[in-house]
């Protein structure tokens, strides 16, 4: 499998490594890189050796079965439509330009006519498994995300008891915490949707990593799942886990017999 990739910062850079380099996805290659600056494109061939471009089109057609977007909204919304009409797979990071309901419908409907998918990881976050069956036969009932971080990481101060930053919709989530809520997006587009998934956000001042508790109801049981992620050794503001259900999502894509 020859992969692309759309960004050059932290989630792409443990890509490269662990797939080129340390080999972690066998018969697997991250064989070119989009990139905006020619300078860092440059960076990219002299350190790694895969193949960088400037220009979308000369990138698209480099050979590349899969591309992964590991840059931001706006890349998902100047180029994903591109990337499926060129009939190419496509795994999307930033996962806030699908709230757009306008957005998403195009992308539905343009991998429905030309048999192309989209793959979202699950992120920061498990038991997307349990939201999806339990959404198999419409059959969720309530689904829940309690947050907590650092209170400087997510105030720009320190707190001396917890504090309720936010409490109601991913939709107001969203709009109010907007580096916040990838989580909440994902956790919504897998179940009930933005409107209906409940969202809170805490300021902890005992919290020392992110903290994510999920909790759904429905025909199925109850589920409640809590996560504490560490951060990539090199950059604390970006989720080991978050990186780590990239390259499942990539490795799954190579296997015969695959899991959920």
């Amino acid at each position: 499998m020859k992969i692309g990739i759309i960004g050059g910062g932290t989630v792409a850079t443990f890509l490269i490594k662990s797939i080129n380099v340390d080999q972690k996805l066998p018969g697997s290659l991250v064989e070119s890189v989009y990139l905006r600056k020619p300078e860092v494109a440059d960076e990219w061939e002299r350190t790694y050796g895969t193949r960088a471009f400037t220009d979308m089109e000369a990138f698209l057609s480099s050979g590349i079965d899969i591309v992964v977007e590991a840059a931001t909204v706006e890349a998902v919304r100047d180029y994903a439509e591109l990337v499926i009409s060129k009939r190419k797979e496509l795994v999307v990071i930033s996962v806030g330009a699908l709230v757009d309901p306008e957005l998403y419908g195009r992308l539905n409907e343009l991998c429905r006519q030309l048999g192309t998918k989209i793959y979202l990881p699950s992120g920061a976050i498990g038991g997307l498994d349990v939201i999806h069956s339990a959404m198999a036969l419409g059959q969720l009932d309530e689904v829940s995300l309690t947050t907590r971080k650092p209170a400087a990481s997510l105030l720009g101060r320190q707190v001396e008891v917890e504090e309720v930053v936010f409490s109601g919709t991913a939709t107001e989530a969203i709009s109010k915490f907007p580096k916040n809520i990838n989580v909440a997006i994902v956790l919504s587009l897998a179940g009930l949707g933005c409107d209906q998934t409940s969202v809170k956000i805490v300021a902890d001042p005992e919290a020392t990593k992110n903290t994510h508790c999920i909790e759904a109801v429905g025909s199925f049981g109850k589920m409640n799942i809590r996560l504490e992620n560490d951060p990539m050794p090199d950059n604390p503001k970006t989720s080991y886990l978050a990186a780590l259900s990239v390259l499942s999502t990539l490795k799954k894509q190579t296997e015969r017999i695959t899991i959920g």
